[in-house]
């Protein structure tokens, strides 16, 4: 199993960081007023998600072996709060030290901790289990950050994969300017 449990913390390393690189992608075409923008009274503005994965990133990964996933000192429901001193210099800032937490936990994992129990909220969970329930959660809210974006640039959004009317043309092995995560026209 350990070939397999190699494969498996490789593969959700990629997937994770792929993730990081698509929301960044979107997020960096966002303006400041954008960025804190919500559609509506009960939607989450991009700053608000950024927040809350860089909160749970830190709850989760840290000690993420040896302690509980949800952390005393984590305060969830403030992670979805943003007051008007709010910068997006320090939602980014907790967003790269919750996306660092996360990669030094995955690079100091070896394969026999795959099988590992670990906890999350007191329920047992495989360290495999643990990582693809962190994967589905950021994955679900990447996906909204990369449609709140792309809602708010509209006509002035830059695809981050292949572009409508574009596949025929990605798939005969001539894209224009592709790649992972983005696409360039």
């Amino acid at each position: 199993m350990t070939e397999i449990d190699s494969l498996y913390l490789e593969e959700i390393r990629r997937q994770l960081r792929g993730h990081k690189r698509m929301a960044e992608s979107a997020m960096v075409q966002l303006a400041d007023t954008d960025f804190f923008t919500t559609i509506d009274p009960e939607s989450n503005s991009v700053a608000v998600l950024v927040k809350h994965i860089a909160g749970n990133a830190r709850s989760r990964f840290t000690d993420f072996l040896m302690t509980d996933g949800e952390k005393p000192d984590r305060f969830r429901d403030q992670e979805f709060e943003i007051s008007a001193s709010t910068t997006r210099e320090e939602v980014m800032r907790r967003w790269e030290e919750g996306w660092s937490t996360i990669f030094l936990t995955l690079d100091s994992l070896k394969p026999d901790d795959v099988s590992h129990i670990v906890t999350i909220r007191q329920e047992p969970h495989t360290v495999m289990q643990a990582l693809n329930r962190a994967l589905a959660h950021y994955a679900q809210h990447i996906g909204q950050i990369v449609f709140l974006s792309k809602h708010l640039r509209s006509s002035q959004w830059q695809t981050l994969s292949i572009p409508r009317g574009k596949s025929e043309e990605f798939r005969s092995g001539n894209p224009k300017g592709s790649s992972r995560g983005t696409f360039k026209t």
